[in-house]
């Protein structure tokens, strides 16, 4: 028997400039200038700077371009193509959000690039200090070659013996390996070379003046690293016999050594993300101002040349198919270079509505800084204040930074979920975590607060939370529990 059913689907299929308009809302601001180079380099119709001749505006000033989707058309025909449309410089806005934003010669910066000697490299330099023979320099470029960027040699002795044996063809035993290893211990940063932390430490203990206390510390990661790591004091001040402050003195050689040498090399040849701010917030005369970063408003027009064919197309009498193939492709380029140029307006549009509602929204706390301040607040409160669906919020807010008195602050920050304090008003999450981070710093590091007591306490400021909540905002803070957190 065959059954019939009959179901109701509600789709929505977005146009290529909707997509492409999401695609550039999520760019941060550098990701931005880079997608803008690959469109004027894929499309020349499209060019960077003001229009040096105004042209004079006609009846097609309001026209719009929609009725030409060569995404869905696989063929143009050009005798339907109105080449007016294309001569009018009317949908080429010269376009500023802010004029003044930063000084003229903002699209003049260039960032100059370094060549610094790499980590590895450096060590290499540092073993022609050494007078070493063929098979032990071999050796130790090799083990060299193992340090990773930490500073540390994460591979046991007999595999590396083996690795050599294999892929480099260098034979040789467990004995030389372990005597070139203590040369490749002797290189800077000191604890380089090391395979755990515990030798990292040693090695930066032994590279010390001897001391007192040095020796003290010395004794204490050979021996009693566990205990020293669980901060277990009384035991070790039971073990060694000695005073409160001949430990801490100790332990404070210890918390000088840098347990990762290799990420303090200053010449480490790594990529590192510059953040630039999308926005900045100042305050001028006690009130807010927002700007948009210049960069990302650039100016953009369509190519006189291109017009120029346009114009000579719809002034030839003859139009042969091979003009009407180029008006075409001229026609593509055209439509393409003012969809993308529409697309960046609406991006800084959308950009600058947002930030300016949450600007608004959390007016105190930008006037002030105080962190305590900030009210809770969620995408749908701001889409719904300037009209836009949550997730264009949330790509505004995941991928943008602002500039404010205060520091350079990631714009998703500013959102938290609220909770009731004890007289049932709500609050913001990130204010309790404020709280709980100050008790926190002001507690007696002899006696650090466990959990439950710091609900407690939050509890007698008027924050009913539980101590389970405690541990979650604790973790997020980055802060551990309170035996790590003991000092002597």
């Amino acid at each position: 028997m065959l059954k019939q059913f009959l179901q109701l689907k509600l789709s929505q299929k977005l146009s290529p400039q909707q997509i492409q308009l999401m695609k550039l809302i999520q760019l941060p601001t550098q990701a931005f200038e880079q997608r803008l180079k690959e469109e004027m380099v894929e499309n020349p119709a499209l060019e960077a700077g003001k229009e040096e001749d105004e042209y004079e505006k006609d009846e097609f000033e309001t026209e719009e371009y929609d009725d030409y989707d060569e995404f869905e058309n696989d063929r143009i025909d050009a005798e339907d193509i109105n080449i007016d449309e294309y001569l009018s410089n009317d949908e080429t806005p010269d376009y500023k959000l802010q004029a003044n934003n930063y000084s003229d010669d903002d699209e003049d910066r260039s960032m100059p690039f370094a060549a610094p000697v790499s980590f590895h490299q450096d060590l290499i330099n540092q073993l022609n200090t050494f007078i070493l023979n063929d098979e032990e320099r071999e050796i130790a470029e090799f083990l060299v070659g193992s340090i990773d960027d930490m500073g540390y040699i994460r591979r046991s002795v007999p595999d590396i013996v083996d690795d050599m044996a294999f892929t480099q063809g260098i034979y040789t035993d467990e004995k030389n390996v372990e005597r070139i290893l203590h040369i490749i211990h002797e290189l800077e940063p000191s604890g380089v070379g090391a395979r755990d932390l515990q030798e990292c430490l040693l090695l930066q203990l032994k590279h010390k003046t001897p001391t007192e206390s040095v020796d003290l510390a010395i004794d204490i990661i050979e021996n009693q690293f566990e205990a020293f790591t669980k901060k277990h004091y009384d035991k070790l001040l039971q073990k060694y016999g000695i005073s409160q402050d001949q430990l801490k003195k100790a332990i404070d050689e210890i918390e000088k050594l840098n347990p990762k040498p290799g990420g303090a090399f200053t010449g480490n040849n790594k990529m590192i993300e510059h953040v630039v701010p999308d926005f900045t917030i100042r305050i001028v005369d006690g009130e807010l101002e927002l700007t948009l970063n210049g960069r990302n408003a650039p100016e953009l027009h369509i190519s006189k040349d291109y017009q120029e064919m346009m114009q000579t197309y719809k002034a030839s009498r003859d139009k042969s198919n091979q003009q009407k193939e180029a008006v075409q492709f001229i026609k593509q380029k055209l439509d393409s270079a003012k969809w993308f140029i529409d697309a960046i307006r609406q991006r800084q549009e959308t950009l600058f509505v947002t930030m300016n509602a949450i600007m608004h929204y959390q007016q105190e706390y930008f006037l002030d800084g105080d962190e305590t301040k900030l009210k809770p607040m969620i995408l749908k409160d701001i889409a719904d204040m300037i009209g836009l669906d949550i997730s264009t919020v949330s790509r505004v807010a995941n991928s943008k930074y602002v500039e404010t008195p205060y520091g350079t602050k990631l714009i998703k920050e500013f959102f938290s979920e609220a909770m009731k304090n004890d007289q049932g008003e709500d609050v913001s999450t990130l204010e309790i975590k404020k709280i709980l981070q100050n008790v926190i710093e002001e507690e007696d590091k002899q006696k650090p607060l466990p959990d439950d007591q710091l609900a407690e306490i939050l509890k007698e400021k008027g924050y009913p939370i539980a101590r389970r909540t405690i541990a979650k905002y604790r973790e997020q803070l980055d802060i551990p529990v309170a035996r790590m957190r003991k000092k002597i």
